[in-house]
């Protein structure tokens, strides 16, 4: 079945920088929606970006827009998620998601999920 398997998170201090990797079997990502969530403690899922049209298109929530970057690697069937400038209130659960579309329907369409990496930023 199609697997989501993140990678890369750790404990950082604020100002720093982390690249999550989520590297997808079963499911060919190149020309998919892809996406990262994640979740604080206490708080709900939220989207924080996503990819789609081929690589071609991107979409940042407000908290992370010019800090986080979406990319895709269709050789290694892997999503990114370079993530700078880290802020105590980024700390959460990242986890990746897919969507079987070439365009994303909003953030709440995607039917395969990772298990997630956690994130902790400390000042």
């Amino acid at each position: 079945q199609v697997q989501l398997r993140e990678s890369g998170g750790a404990a950082v201090e604020a100002g720093g920088s982390l690249r999550l990797s989520c590297v997808v079997s079963k499911f060919t990502i190149a020309t998919k929606c892809l996406a990262w969530f994640r979740q604080a403690p206490g708080k709900a899922r939220e989207g924080v970006a996503r990819i789609d049209y081929a690589g071609r298109n991107f979409y940042y929530s407000d908290a992370v827009k010019g800090r986080f970057t979406i990319s895709q690697d269709d050789a290694k069937n892997t999503v990114y998620l370079q993530m700078s400038d880290l802020r105590p209130e980024d700390t959460a659960l990242y986890t990746c998601a897919a969507e079987d579309d070439y365009v994303c329907s909003g953030w709440s369409a995607f039917e395969y999920w990772g298990q997630g990496t956690q994130v902790t930023v400390y000042s």
